[in-house]
C-alpha cells in the first residue's frame, strides 16, 4: 500500500523544515505544499484544518497536526501503521 502524505508550510520554517528533514531521512514520499509560494494552499490548508500556523500533515487524508504530533506518532510506533510499514 502507497500511503498519500501531505505537508502544508513554508519554505524556511523551522518545524516545517524539521518536518521536510524526518520525511527525507525515513525515505518517505510526501507533497509538498508551500503556502509561502503556492499562496492557494494556504486557503485549502485552512479549510482543511480549520488552523491558520504549519506545518500542518495529513495522512492518506487523515488530519494528524503539526510537527510534535508527527514525532509523538513515530515515538509510540504508531506512524509505520498509519504509513502501512
Amino acid at each position: 500500500m502507497t500511503s498519500k502524505v501531505e505537508v502544508y508550510g513554508t519554505y524556511n520554517g523551522k518545524k516545517c523544515v524539521n518536518v521536510r528533514e524526518f520525511f527525507a531521512k525515513k525515505n518517505i514520499e510526501y507533497i509538498d505544499n508551500l503556502i509561502d509560494l503556492m499562496p492557494l494552499e494556504k486557503d485549502e490548508m485552512i479549510r482543511r484544518t480549520g488552523l491558520k500556523y504549519y506545518p500542518q500533515i495529513f495522512i492518506n487524508d487523515e488530519y494528524i497536526g503539526g510537527e510534535e504530533e508527527l514525532m509523538m506518532l513515530a515515538a509510540d510506533g504508531k506512524l509505520e501503521k498509519l504509513l502501512g510499514l
